[in-house]
């Protein structure tokens, strides 16, 4: 079927790259300005959504299978609990970013980095596995 529609294959493989690494500046950026984990991590699954819609659902399971995506979401959410449970065991609140470096300013960057990855890490495999999840309902 869509092997006959060559204009939206070609389109869509030269701007997935894009979409990803538009989704890796948000990601990174977050700290800094809009954005953040769960933008990018949206902006991430809908680069594989449309290699789905485009190259379809099985292409996309082979390119990303669902029990990665599973095992993604559990290490987002791993990330985001240990950063806290690093800085409470430190001698800090839990999530309190002051004492994950040697200078309070940088233990601010370094956690609301590593928290925002936790959070765009699950939300994008969460996202993905909700699509694979109604695409692959009629089968």
């Amino acid at each position: 079927m869509m092997k006959r529609k060559p204009i939206l294959r070609v389109t869509s493989k030269v701007f997935m790259p894009f979409i990803l690494l538009f989704a890796l500046y948000v990601q990174f950026h977050g700290d800094f300005g809009p954005g953040g984990g769960f933008q990018a991590g949206v902006i991430f699954a809908s680069s594989f959504i449309l290699y789905a819609l485009i190259f379809g659902l099985h292409d996309a399971k082979m390119v990303m299978p669902a029990r990665v995506l599973e095992v993604l979401a559990a290490l987002g959410v791993l990330l985001y609990a240990g950063v806290g449970v690093v800085s409470f065991f430190v001698g800090d609140n839990y999530l309190n970013y002051n004492s994950l470096a040697h200078d309070p300013l940088h233990g601010q960057h370094y956690g609301i980095l590593l928290v925002e990855l936790g959070v765009g890490t699950t939300v994008f495999a969460a996202m993905t596995l909700i699509f694979y999840t109604f695409a692959g309902r009629g089968r």
